[in-house]
């Protein structure tokens, strides 16, 4: 591959509903550019851009892939980035260093939600897009009827769309594709031009005047020539047009049979016209030392390049993919981690076509590259010089909201489990581990079943660690309601010393800490140097749960009296009265369960409101309130943890895919007679099958 300098890239990331034909656009690209010699297939695992055996086993894009197409002399890092939401975070990444955007669509299916997910994430990114009307060859495709879609769904966004590539015949006729700017014909594999066909020529000239017209809105210069010629050329038309669709004011429609590779080279030309190179791309900033500094895409800058996307691999070893937002890459030179504060040497530069590398010498301001074998690095990271240190943000990726414990399979696998996990979520920004300090599980985060069975996948097969989930436990709280007394007397006779400790107590519901313990002993009953073993005892049965094997709280326990042996009597005697008599205590103290209650913000489209409302009823929810905000209202609700198991699935059911939610813990409530009798029960069965082993 020859070397590109800046102006003469592009980077465009495909984005979509699932399964709109992404990454058979991304293999057209390729073998219509003369890349390839064949086209790849999904179905049978032999596309360049998913290369993962998990893509290729089920058949859909998991990880974002870059696959550079060489074009009119210049380089198109094509990104292709999966379209289910599940792996939303590897979309959020692909935009995060992509200068442009096509959101593909089925020419049956029309809009759909990934397609209006996509859309409102190209936007968070200020990115200027094409709508690319896909699988036109398909039976029942109909582009009239896509495109006013379309249009319908722009004009909702206060944008306007417009034609540039028309269809020449559609479903098993779809043969080619009328460019309207150059008004040319593409026909089949585009590699031949012709006439525009007489039933389209009215059409063409129609599309070819909003062109014209869409095309004077973006200088003031052409608008003036147009007023006073009514023409433009196709230089000043392109130059025109490639303001406005920059500008983010109009969106270019284009239409196309990937899989068949028809309208792709028309396609590409648009790309090279319309798309802006990294020099005119979003402005991007990153924290120097004083303050935010606007990054410019040219060598001569100082470097920063963003990291967005890892992987581990057992063969190749890491990989880190980075784009040099300004600044150029040597290969073999040192460069400093900013967020980590360690120097990495960049060894081995390549450029990455799906699983190929090709060896780089330099990376240009506004490519994007790989390094292998970086020591530190991880997704997110900025590399930079170390005296001109600079820092991008990351993107905001939503929260991973579906919950699994996992455990490890074997012995074996317990001591890899927590490096395991951290390399996992090294490498994916959406997954998220920890260790639940109340129930002692480690919890595996993450967008939903398919996101968590992959990563389960990965640890397997990269990592060799065997994992297996259930239901996380719910962390529930012990606490008491009122006050009570007990005593418990400790005696131990079994030849040699024995044992023996008496305890009195009062224990009552205490609000401004956790735990307090004092006495009010007076007399000689019981001596002082005692009540350590006992607040030991009592703190240990605190921490294990009195009654249903939860950690208790909010308690105030007083010694008010006891009795002493002057031989029997030791520490341990006493820690387990105080144990004892502290487990009375709660029995006659109107033993609770506390439960966690989160805040709930369901964000759903108006029409799914009511069913959404309804299904929180039935999760002991209690709504809070509503925000409205154009075709969508957010529901504020109070629900309990336990309620919300897998409310992700729920949601995408209840809502076709639209609705989303984040939660937070906002208080603990005494959970409910009927739903804590089951929970204490089973615990009681737990312990007494203990007692038993």
């Amino acid at each position: 591959m020859k070397e590109y300098t800046t102006e003469f890239l592009r980077n465009i990331a495909l984005v979509s509903h699932g399964g709109a034909g992404k990454t058979m656009l991304a293999e057209a690209f390729l073998h219509a550019a003369g890349a390839t010699t064949r086209l790849g297939k999904v179905e049978d695992g032999t596309t360049v851009s998913d290369y993962d055996e998990e893509e290729t086993r089920r058949n859909i894009s998991i990880y974002s892939s870059v696959i550079p197409v060489e074009h009119r002399d210049h380089k198109i890092n094509v990104i292709d980035a999966p379209g289910y939401t599940d792996f939303i975070g590897e979309t959020i990444s692909a935009l995060s260093v992509a200068d442009g955007a096509i959101i593909l669509v089925d020419a049956v299916a029309g809009v759909e939600v990934g397609t209006e997910l996509a859309w409102r994430y190209a936007d968070e990114f200020g990115l200027p897009r094409f709508f690319l009307i896909n699988k036109m060859d398909r039976e029942n495709a109909d582009f009239d009827k896509t495109y006013a879609s379309l249009e319908e769904f722009v004009r909702r966004q206060g944008k306007r769309t417009i034609r540039v590539h028309l269809p020449i015949g559609e479903k098993h006729d779809f043969k080619g594709v009328v460019d309207v700017i150059g008004m040319k014909s593409y026909m089949g594999d585009g590699k031949t031009t012709a006439e525009i066909p007489a039933e389209l020529k009215e059409a063409a000239e129609q599309a070819h005047f909003n062109l014209v017209e869409a095309a004077a809105e973006g200088e003031d210069e052409l608008m003036e020539k147009y007023l006073e010629n009514g023409v433009l050329s196709d230089e000043e038309m392109v130059r025109g047009l490639k303001d406005v669709v920059c500008a983010g004011d109009f969106i270019p429609v284009f239409c196309a049979a990937g899989g068949r590779e028809i309208g792709i080279l028309a396609l590409l030309n648009d790309i090279v016209d319309l798309m802006p190179s990294p020099l005119n791309g979003p402005k991007r900033v990153a924290q120097g030392r004083n303050g935010e500094e606007v990054l410019k895409a040219s060598d001569t800058e100082p470097l920063a390049a963003y990291v967005w996307k890892t992987t581990a691999d057992p063969f190749v070893g890491k990989m880190t993919y980075f784009r040099v937002f300004s600044g150029s890459i040597q290969g073999d030179t040192r460069i400093w981690n900013q967020n980590k504060n360690v120097e990495e040497r960049m060894a081995g530069l390549h450029f990455q076509r799906g699983k190929e590398a090709i060896p780089a010498k330099v990376v240009h301001a506004g490519d994007i590259a790989s390094v292998s074998k970086l020591t530190a690095t991880s997704t997110g990271d900025t590399l930079c010089d170390k005296n001109h240190p600079l820092t991008m943000e990351k993107p905001q990726f939503p929260a991973a909201l579906y919950r699994v414990a996992v455990t490890p399979k074997t012995q074996a696998d317990a001591a890899k489990i927590s490096p395991t996990l951290t390399r996992l979520v090294e490498e994916d920004m959406t997954l998220s581990w920890q260790n639940d300090p109340i129930t002692h599980e480690t919890v595996l985060q993450g967008m939903g079943d398919q996101h968590i069975d992959v990563a389960l996948h990965r640890a397997q097969t990269k990592f060799q660690v065997g994992l297996a989930t259930h239901e996380p436990k719910i962390p529930y709280r012990e606490g008491i309601t009122r006050k009570a007394t007990a005593q418990y007397r400790h005696k131990k006779q079994s030849g040699g010393a024995g044992q023996f400790g008496e305890v009195h107590l009062r224990i009552e519901p205490y609000h401004e800490g956790d735990f307090e313990f004092t006495d009010e002993l007076v007399g000689m009953n019981l001596s002082k140097s005692y009540l350590p073993p006992i607040e030991k005892g009592i703190k240990s049965t605190m921490e294990r749960g009195a009654f249903a094997g939860y950690p208790m709280n909010n308690v105030k326990v007083i010694v008010y009296d006891g009795k002493e042996h002057e031989v029997d009597s030791k520490p341990v005697a006493f820690e387990i009265a105080g144990r004892e008599a502290f487990k009375l205590a709660v029995q006659s103290a109107g033993p609770v369960l506390f439960e966690p209650i989160m805040e709930v913000r369901v964000t759903v489209p108006d029409a799914n409101m009511g069913d959404v409302m309804s299904d929180l009823n039935t999760r002991r929810g209690r709504v809070q309130g509503t925000e409205t905000e154009r075709g969508s209202t957010t529901i504020i609700a109070h629900v309990p943890m336990a309620e919300m198991g897998h409310y992700t699935t729920q949601i995408r059911s209840i809502t076709g895919g639209r609705g989303y939610f984040t939660m937070d813990l906002h208080h603990y409530d005494v959970v409910p007679n009927h739903v804590a009798t089951p929970i204490i029960e089973a615990h009681k069965k737990e312990m007494e099958a203990k007692k038993e082993e």
